[in-house]
């Protein structure tokens, strides 16, 4: 049995932001992030990743039986942020002003807003 990790683990993407898949069987997909889970290194991409999923009908809910189709989890690594001059690139960090903000290591632009 494997001990519970509570170790955060820094996350250079964050919800909302543009991603490319770099490797798997999505390679070459974009996508927005939906959600991020920092303690398992995995995000959610929205139309990346879709799995089927047996539903079963729920009438107080208004839900129709039958497989539906939703995105599953996909490794941190496999993906890579999109900047919106140059495509995707690696991340870095810079303290601009009172703030650290990620930065395009291609072009030096900010990536947030």
């Amino acid at each position: 049995m494997r001990a519970a990790s509570t170790v955060h683990k820094r996350v250079d993407i964050r919800r909302n932001d543009s991603v490319k898949v770099i490797t798997g069987r999505d390679k070459g997909k974009e996508g927005r992030v939906l959600r991020v889970f920092p303690d398992d290194a995995k995000i959610l991409v929205e139309h990346v990743m879709m799995v089927k999923k047996h539903v079963r009908p729920n009438p107080q809910r208004n839900i129709a039986g039958g497989i539906a189709e939703q995105e599953s989890r996909i490794a941190i690594s496999n993906v890579q942020l999109v900047c919106p001059t140059c495509g995707p690139v690696r991340i870095g960090h810079e303290v601009r002003g009172d703030r650290k903000v990620r930065v395009c290591k291609k072009c030096g632009t900010t990536l947030d807003k």
